[in-house]
């Protein structure tokens, strides 16, 4: 901040020029082309849509290095700024995406930094809530000397660089835990193999819905924080319901597997949890009850294996809402070995488990705590006073009110 402060004051302490985002960078908004996802042919380039990458295509429109900006209302974020994506190479953008490149006098890793911090709330509006493209191309801009702009995206650059760096040293534990589950729950033929429905029964779950949880009351699971919320298995619930919605619902009992089987995307489908706990559990509908003579963890284990990701994939159907149908379940295959061993293999996972949660406890919270500092800098570095220049930090304000007590003085 002191060197940002030097800058400021050795190369606009005169004040800092505003300029419209089209003067200062090329829009290519012209040269976007939507393509419906059944017209899509599968290949190696990123396809963007409003929130980043939505899948990988044959061709391109675009080769070199942009800022691409959710053009839909429903993508800003909660404080009302704007989804921003950084993008390099050859890459096709469809209509949802702003899509711009540098231009003269202004570094575009200095706009993709500020323009995450423009709350554009106001200007999403329309039958389809959009940031149209004349408020985009309007959109006031800071332009500090090039001196400035270097110093403030080297500072955010390094912020950002950590954050890559913990997010993919997050995503290799992960790779590693999954790697050696699905090796402990790979067997030899020695090792029988049953159909669900040959040790389970399966229900469908109930029809509460969010709006129906109470702060106080009998224990509930709701389909939608199986995906976002709960592990392999739990004995304590996040919600609770009334007794009178919790008497009319479908519940699950102690070892029973409670999985949700609607979701926006395959890969996600049929994840699903151990219910654990002593007393009997509402349950949502959009999920699938299993009922069963087996360890619970070690089912649940299973059913986040590749090996169970092959055989839902088959099962799954739907476009926009995908489905698995707790009728179609009962055919799934599942190595059942003893129970004895079936224990022993929990008590593995279970313990590895405990390894790799501790690191993505620590990793996820110190990931978090680099993007708060790097909003909290981001704030402070391209908050500038276009009559002083001033960046508003308790030191240079100090520093000011020095400066009027000696000029009047």
């Amino acid at each position: 901040m002191n060197k940002i402060e030097e800058l400021i004051e050795k190369y606009c302490s005169d004040g800092v020029e505003y300029k419209p985002l089209f003067q200062c960078c090329k829009i290519l908004d012209n040269k976007r082309k939507p393509v419906t996802k059944s017209a899509r042919e599968t290949g190696v380039y990123p396809y963007y849509g409003a929130n980043g990458i939505q899948d990988y295509v044959s061709d391109f429109i675009f080769d070199g290095t942009f800022v691409l900006v959710g053009e839909d209302g429903s993508v800003i974020n909660q404080t009302g700024n704007p989804i921003v994506t950084w993008a390099e190479g050859k890459i096709w953008v469809n209509n949802h995406a702003h899509v711009i490149e540098a231009g003269n006098g202004i570094l575009l890793r200095f706009i993709f930094h500020y323009l995450q911090t423009i709350n554009i709330r106001h200007l999403i509006h329309g039958n389809i809530p959009k940031l149209t493209g004349n408020d985009f191309k309007n959109l006031k801009i800071p332009v500090p000397p090039m001196e400035v702009q270097c110093e403030i995206v080297k500072i955010l650059d390094n912020f950002t660089e950590l954050t890559s760096e913990l997010t993919s040293e997050l995503t290799s534990r992960k790779q590693q835990y999954e790697f050696y589950r699905d090796k402990l729950l790979t067997f030899d033929l020695n090792i029988e193999y049953k159909k669900l429905a040959d040790f389970a029964t399966i229900i469908r779950g109930g029809n509460f819905q969010k709006k129906d949880f109470v702060d106080v009351g009998k224990p509930a699971i709701h389909y939608g924080k199986i995906y976002t919320n709960y592990g392999i298995y739990t004995n304590s619930t996040l919600n609770f319901v009334s007794e009178e919605t919790f008497e009319k619902s479908k519940k699950a009992q102690q070892n029973d597997i409670i999985m949700a089987i609607t979701s926006e995307n395959v890969e996600d489908v049929c994840k699903c949890v151990a219910w654990l706990g002593n007393e009997d559990v509402a349950v949502s509908g959009h999920t699938a009850i299993i009922k069963h003579n087996q360890n619970a963890k070690f089912l649940a284990y299973y059913f986040h294996t590749e090996m169970f990701a092959k055989q839902k994939a088959k099962l799954a159907h739907g476009t926009k809402v995908i489905e698995v149908t707790p009728e179609t379940l009962n055919n799934i295959i599942i190595p059942i070995p003893p129970l004895e061993i079936q224990e022993r293999i929990v008590n593995v996972l279970d313990n590895f488990d405990k390894i790799c949660s501790d690191l993505n406890i620590g990793l996820p919270a110190e990931i978090e705590e680099r993007q708060k500092q790097y909003e909290y800098y981001r704030e402070k570095l391209l908050t500038f006073d276009p009559r002083s220049a001033t960046i508003f930090t308790d030191r240079q304000t100090d520093r000011q009110t020095d400066r009027q007590t000696d000029r009047a003085d």
